[in-house]
């Protein structure tokens, strides 16, 4: 991993304008002259003049050239290949080969726990908007080094999903993509189905390890990959910074005041407002996709939400695909756009504040509680009039700009309280620097009680799990973390396992860029990509540990997390500088636990229509005519979605078509991995279930004529026959939109 020359050049083609507009405004100036002498040179003069200033063009284009080969050296990974400097303007860096890539990592939709706000009641039914996996490959022209970047719109990537996707990539590609050179990270919506970590603990929200929904995300982070990889093609990187607005608050401010006021005098906002994004064009100027990485929580859809859907990031990646794929349902084009996650810890983006939900009243104060109903009664909120509202506001926003040492594993209580996004159960608050005796005897009984070491160590925390002394049947935490460092050019991705709070983002940025600075490697830009390659919750600083609320309970390792992690990440920094990346040691290999499909969601069972009805007969039909922002709605016999995306590697849950008289034909003009559809699954007794489709007719729709198609599977068992999933299909009636 060795540091490029940061200098960064205009290209040939700008040097030959700037010199052209220089010459063409310097060479018919006359000489000095007197009044009446006739100053002007001869054709002669002339034409020397022109040759000698394209000689000096050539010179310097082919020095140019010359400095651009020779300064480009191959740039590596700790995981590595090493942009050059941003700046404002968004200059060009030297030539790669570039390769992007989408894929469907959806999932089953229908009666699997949502990830995220570890609420066991918050199971999916139905579908919002579709989950994709996007795959960027940069790699040096001569192919010796590259480095693979993902960001699926997933809770977060767990170890298990990291070491399926690499098994399967070495199956493939050999030793092309390997630990070192691959970073997967989760968008952290909090709307995707669970159900893929092998560590205990998210056994208990999830239900267990439920394999359609591992193979769901590995399989669409390995095929988002092999596009990319496919598509391969020289071209150029551009990085660029901008500021976002009224997009998120520090949802624990009170912790962040816990860090030294000289630190936050630094700074202006106690959040990151800063964007960076990493732009990919080819060769003959064709945009080809793009990274950004801003600080905000996907969790504009709170904890009521059933749909499945990627929260505002993944709406953000929805706009700018729509934009550039003209022409193109969602998920289709070769535009790829991928809002990734940052230092987002601390950072909410319902900008309205907590409010208590019975009373109005605000409940913005250390222990988040409301005067009436505790800690339950308090959100966060906007800055929208709903979540689905809210959801598409921040997501426009963002499309639009020494020796300590860590701990074993625990949870503190304040991990039980939630957040102001989305609030715990029972009567856990937010700041407990203190056990409970009740609860500190159920869990003694039933986990037995932390060791007197464990609990000194996490201090002040309260421990409430214990889960580094927990192992049965398997771990409930990792003690083995990846950590890694990719230099493209002057970029430096810090691939973090975790959500680091406003502060600690800080601090870890500038920690690395220091150590950059002091072997000569200087103006790199660093950004932290966050939720990557094993999920180890929280990362507060230590000041901020003190306080103990949600951040800080969750930062599992204990109050000198972050001091461990700046430690590692300055060793990887210092051995891309020095060019040392071989001499690292690479660490042990994490487990795989012989796990099969150990879950407690319920098992498939034979779907039925009402009496006299079929599969995909319409229950509740449709209007005549409709306004453009009017909302037509339809009702179908359904069945399990599970049936659809555990049968069908690429499935469609409805279309919205329009007919057209020249070709005499149905077009389809919206999907369900469009913003304005919904999906909605009822499920019923004894395997009856319905289907709900609705189409939130946007502005600027032609008017015209229209029908809504639900595509669906029912699951059938025949006496000692395998079970089989059948398709079928519903169709309603068409219907008129009109002009408003």
């Amino acid at each position: 991993m060795r540091a490029a020359d940061k200098m960064l050049q205009p290209e040939a083609s700008q040097l030959l304008q700037l010199l052209s507009e220089r010459r063409s405004g310097g060479i018919f100036v006359p000489a000095m002259c007197g009044k009446r002498s006739k100053c002007y040179y001869s054709r002669l003069e002339v034409i020397l003049i022109i040759c000698l200033v394209l000689m000096i063009t050539v010179t310097v284009v082919l020095l140019v050239l010359h400095f651009l080969i020779t300064s480009h050296r191959n740039k590596s990974s700790s995981s590595s290949t090493t942009v050059a400097p941003s700046s404002s303007s968004g200059k060009a860096t030297a030539n790669y080969l570039l390769g992007v890539g989408r894929a469907d990592c959806t999932g089953p939709v229908a009666e699997i726990p949502l990830m995220g706000y570890a609420n066991p009641e918050q199971v999916g039914g139905g579908l919002l908007t579709r989950l994709y996996s996007r795959a960027f490959i940069v790699a040096d022209l001569d192919d010796s080094r590259r480095v693979v970047f993902v960001s699926a719109d997933i809770g977060m990537v767990s170890q298990r999903v990291r070491l399926e996707v690499l098994e399967k990539l070495k199956s493939k590609y050999g030793e092309l993509y390997r630990q070192d050179n691959v970073i997967l990270s989760g968008t952290h919506t909090h709307s995707g189905p669970g159900g893929y970590f092998q560590y205990t603990l998210f056994w208990i929200t999830s239900k267990g390890l439920i394999r359609p929904s591992l193979n769901a995300i590995v399989n669409g982070i390995v095929k988002s990959i092999d596009i990319a990889h496919q598509n391969m093609t020289r071209g150029r990187l551009f990085i660029n910074r901008g500021t976002v607005e009224n997009s998120q608050m520090n949802r624990s401010p009170f912790s962040y005041l816990e860090n030294p006021a000289s630190e936050r005098s630094r700074y202006s906002s106690n959040t990151d407002k800063e964007m960076v994004m990493l732009k990919m064009i080819d060769e003959d100027g064709q945009e080809l996709g793009l990274i950004s990485w801003f600080a905000v929580h996907p969790v504009s859809m709170n904890n009521t939400n059933r749909l499945v859907n990627s929260d505002n990031v993944g709406y953000a990646s929805y706009l700018f695909e729509q934009e550039k794929n003209k022409g193109m349902l969602p998920g289709e084009g070769s535009f790829v756009a991928a809002f990734a996650s940052s230092n987002l810890g601390d950072v909410s983006p319902n900008t309205k504040g907590p409010f208590c939900i019975n009373t109005g009243e605000s409940c913005n104060n250390p222990q988040s509680t409301c005067p009436v109903g505790g800690a339950t009664m308090c959100m966060a909120m906007g800055p929208g009039n709903d979540m689905f509202d809210s959801t598409r506001i921040i997501g426009q926003n963002i499309y639009l700009k020494a020796r300590v040492k860590t701990c074993k594993p625990a949870l503190g209580y304040s991990f039980a309280a939630g957040t102001i996004d989305g609030v715990g159960a029972f009567n856990f608050t937010q700041g407990s620097v203190e056990g409970d005796p009740f609860w500190d005897g159920i869990r003694n009984q039933l986990l037995g009680e932390p060791s007197n070491e464990t609990k000194a160590c996490h201090k002040p925390k309260p421990i409430l799990f214990s889960t580094g002394e927990m192992t049965r049947p398997h771990p409930w935490h990792p003690d083995i973390v990846d950590v890694q460092i990719v230099a493209i050019g002057s970029l430096a991705i810090l691939a973090v396992p975790g959500e680091f709070t406003t502060m600690s983002g800080r601090r870890l940025r500038e920690a690395v860029k220091r150590e950059f600075d002091s072997h000569g490697t200087s103006q790199m830009d660093v950004v932290i990509a966050g939720l990557c390659n094993v999920y180890t919750h929280y990362i507060a600083t230590y000041e901020e540990y003190q306080a103990q609320r949600y951040e800080a309970a969750s930062t599992i390792y204990g109050p000198h997390t972050l001091s461990a992690y700046i430690q590692l990440y300055r060793g990887l920094a210092r051995a891309i500088a020095t060019n040392t990346v071989q001499d690292l040691p690479s660490g042990p290999e994490p487990p795989v636990f012989n796990i099969s499909n150990l879950t407690l969601v319920p098992s498939l069972i034979a779907d039925r229509a009402p009496a006299n009805k079929t599969f995909g007969d319409v229950l509740q039909e449709v209007r005549q005519q409709y306004r453009v922002t009017e909302v037509a709605e339809v009702t179908f016999v359904g069945a399990n979605p599970r049936n659809s995306a555990e049968n069908a590697t690429e499935h469609n849950f409805l279309t919205v078509e329009r007919y057209t008289n020249a070709s005499e034909s149905w077009q389809v003009v919206q999907n369900d991995a469009s913003w304005d559809t919904r999906f909605y699954w009822t499920k019923g007794l004894l395997g009856q279930s319905n289907v709900t489709v609705e189409w939130h007719i946007p502005r600027g729709t032609e008017p015209g004529i229209y029908r809504i198609r639900y595509f669906g599977h029912y699951r059938q068992k025949l006496s000692l026959s395998p079970a089989v999933s059948i398709a079928f299909e519903g169709t309603s009636s068409a219907f008129e939109i009109v002009a408003l």
